[in-house]
């Protein structure tokens, strides 16, 4: 299992749990973003810098994703490729996308979209906070006890 990051848009604290995690078990992680960030110096952490633009990081992610993989994303359709490849997909707040549930996502997704662009709906979701931080920690765990060793 390698462990990818969409890296623009991912809430700090987690990609240092991320971090943390991917050391303490020996995992690769990549993060994957359109600008330079800073991560720690490990054998088991890198940063893939690529181009700006729509979708960039995504595309890039998913072509180099292997089955098993784990990718952290709030991009729905992302997400929807990942699990369509065989990864995992897991969202900043700790809800994993699978077949059975990306379907529905999507139209949520969309339907959402129409309604915010026909100002039937302002904002957008919840500010992220400490629960959703210890919800992903918890599905992370989760998913790295069952990863092949």
């Amino acid at each position: 299992m390698q462990i990818w990051i969409d890296g623009d848009a991912c809430p700090v604290e987690i990609k240092e749990l991320l971090y943390r995690a991917a050391v303490r078990v020996k995992v690769k992680l990549t993060l994957v973003a359109n600008q330079t960030i800073r991560i720690p110096r490990s054998e088991f952490i890198s940063l893939l810098t690529v181009p700006s633009g729509l979708n960039v990081a995504d595309k890039q992610i998913v072509e180099l994703l292997s089955p098993g993989d784990l990718v952290v994303t709030a991009d729905i359709p992302l997400a929807a490729h990942v699990v369509q490849k065989g990864g995992i997909a897991i969202d900043p707040r700790g809800d994993v996308f699978t077949e059975a549930n990306i379907g529905e996502r999507i139209t949520m997704r969309n339907l959402m979209d129409e309604l915010r662009g026909s100002d039937l709906v302002m904002g957008g979701p919840a500010p992220y906070g400490p629960k959703d931080k210890q919800a992903f920690a918890n599905q992370l765990d989760r998913i790295l006890a069952k990863r092949p060793k």
